[in-house]
């Protein structure tokens, strides 16, 4: 074998960080309770905004963006039967036709709306494969390749050539044996921490009450029961509590936040 040519070595890897896309896209868990405004949220994201809904009714917040052209909504998933399930059959060759077509080149932010009740849709398609829908889950059979499908196709959205967001809810749980409770990202098993892992940002959308009411935002650092993170926030320009604007937090941390062409 013959010696490492370490300035070489060098060369090539900081070529490969400057060709990453990774290294300047913009991905983003957003997570929150209901009624926090999550999927509004999304019309801040860099245009145009392709959203493939699993929330029913999910995107009537949006008809006006919808109707303007700056986003468009795949509704199809979100007519889910719990005793026939077939959303997640039908929606990942479609979202690999799309991914292998250059179908998201034209888009300025993927969204997946929302990841918990999609990570619902695959485990309902497991059920239906093994055992009919009503069956009880099992590790072996059902949950774990639900796991292995979500672990999958986030990595496929992250490295998709726009950005990415996906919305979750939250579950208040107890945290081991000190009896504290806490919000955590609602998805199956181990998920619940790795899956976060993936994301460069994971924010909670939140409300304050204010003396002239109901003030929406977004947490991008930890704060009371809420647990959040920011890379963005590593210079110090970014406030704990931030409006819910997308574009406005990219433009204040110093990012990029142009659209790509109207489609």
């Amino acid at each position: 074998m013959a010696p490492l040519d370490i300035q070489n070595e060098i060369s090539t890897i900081r070529q490969h960080y400057r060709e990453d896309p990774r290294q300047s896209s913009f991905n983003l868990l957003l997570l929150g309770e209901y009624g926090r405004g999550k999927t509004f949220i999304l019309r801040s994201a860099r245009k145009p905004v392709f959203i493939d809904s699993f929330d029913p009714g999910g995107s009537k917040c949006l008809r006006k963006y919808i109707e303007k052209g700056d986003i468009i909504v795949d509704t199809r998933w979100e007519r889910e039967d719990p005793m026939d399930p077939s959303a997640f059959a039908a929606w990942y060759p479609v979202f690999n036709e799309r991914r292998e077509s250059g179908f998201f080149d034209r888009f300025g932010t993927y969204c997946l709306d929302s990841s918990t009740t999609w990570g619902l849709a695959i485990l309902g398609a497991y059920l239906k494969k093994k055992g009919g829908p009503a069956s009880y889950p099992t590790y072996k059979d059902h949950y774990h390749y639900q796991m292995l499908d979500i672990r999958t196709y986030v990595k496929r959205m992250l490295d998709l050539p726009c950005d990415s967001i996906l919305t979750g809810h939250l579950e208040l749980k107890q945290e081991g044996d000190s009896g504290s409770m806490k919000y955590i990202y609602a998805t199956t098993g181990k998920g619940t921490y790795i899956i976060p892992t993936f994301f460069d940002e994971v924010w909670v959308a939140s409300t304050k009450e204010t003396s002239k009411g109901i003030e929406y935002n977004v947490l991008t650092e930890s704060e009371g029961m809420y647990s959040a993170r920011s890379r963005l926030r590593e210079d110090g320009l970014l406030e704990t509590r931030e409006k819910p604007d997308i574009k406005y937090i990219l433009t204040k941390a110093g990012v990029s936040a142009e659209d790509k062409e109207p489609l």
